[in-house]
């Protein structure tokens, strides 16, 4: 029986957590995902992304069947019920301490963890920076050549298994302190400014042509983005909403930091 159909079944029937046959697809489907063989979400070829949500429900039915531990590493202890990653040597990845991985989460080759927290289920792609205090959650998706700066927060997306996870393309830079929850969606190279908060329904307003253009949760290709805010309606008064702003787009002669900061020059706007 492949995978995937004892997982729905499972997902249909809890009982079915305590046959053998189950636990082993479980515990097959998390070491798939630690490896990188199997994702939450993956890329298609018109540039959409499929959710996968049996392996969701995989992820979710693990912690069931997961017996609680201590975890001894020199002075350190911890209680739970994941074990760590491991093997970074032999992976190619760069860990400081006190960066943390769970196990069932993929970190390829030439990743840098500062001090930092990767989430069960995430998948993080090669050459990308995990900087100090960023914290990956569960099964969001980072490409390749990613800068997630000091304090970034990817939220994590398991319940409900159909919303889309966290993802942020190839050679995005992610500002200090920027927030992304909810299945938001970074294209390829966007530069998003320092505490820009995006969520699933957050308003994306391209400010850069006679009339605005909005997207819901979607940050296109090359944007620069910064933080902003418009007015809405109460019934107490007019108030200002937080979104984000779009003020120009990556060039291609420039690196990252750079074309954001001259963005944000050109714009005569400090971030």
């Amino acid at each position: 029986m492949m995978l995937q159909e004892l997982i729905e079944q499972a997902w249909e029937d809890r009982a079915k957590l305590h046959e053998n046959a189950t636990t082993d697809a479980i515990r097959e489907v998390i070491e798939q995902l630690e490896k990188g063989k199997l994702r939450v979400a993956e890329p298609l070829a018109d540039g959409k992304w499929q959710v996968n949500q049996w392996i969701k429900k995989a992820v979710l039915m693990y912690f069931p069947i997961q017996k609680m531990e201590t975890i001894k590493v020199g002075p350190f202890e911890f209680h739970d019920k994941m074990a760590l990653k491991q093997n970074y040597e032999q992976l190619g990845v760069r860990v400081v301490p006190h960066a943390i991985a769970r196990y069932g989460a993929y970190v390829a080759k030439g990743v840098i963890m500062m001090p930092s927290y990767i989430n069960i289920g995430a998948y993080v792609d090669e050459g990308t920076m995990v900087d100090t205090w960023a914290t990956v959650g569960s099964c969001a998706q980072v490409g390749k050549n990613v800068h997630l700066s000091g304090g970034v927060g990817l939220g994590g997306v398991l319940e409900p298994v159909q919303a889309s996870p966290v993802i942020v393309e190839d050679g995005a830079f992610i500002g200090s302190r920027c927030i992304l929850v909810e299945g938001c969606h970074i294209g390829k190279e966007a530069v998003i400014g320092a505490n820009v908060c995006i969520t699933g329904s957050s308003k994306i307003i391209d400010v850069t042509q006679p009339e605005p253009v909005i997207y819901n949760g979607y940050v296109p290709p090359r944007s620069v983005v910064i933080p902003g805010s418009y007015t809405k309606n109460f019934p107490a008064g007019d108030y200002q909403v937080p979104c984000a702003l779009i003020i120009g787009q990556r060039k291609e002669s420039t690196d990252l930091k750079t074309s954001l900061n001259e963005a944000l020059r050109d714009n005569g706007v400090a971030v």
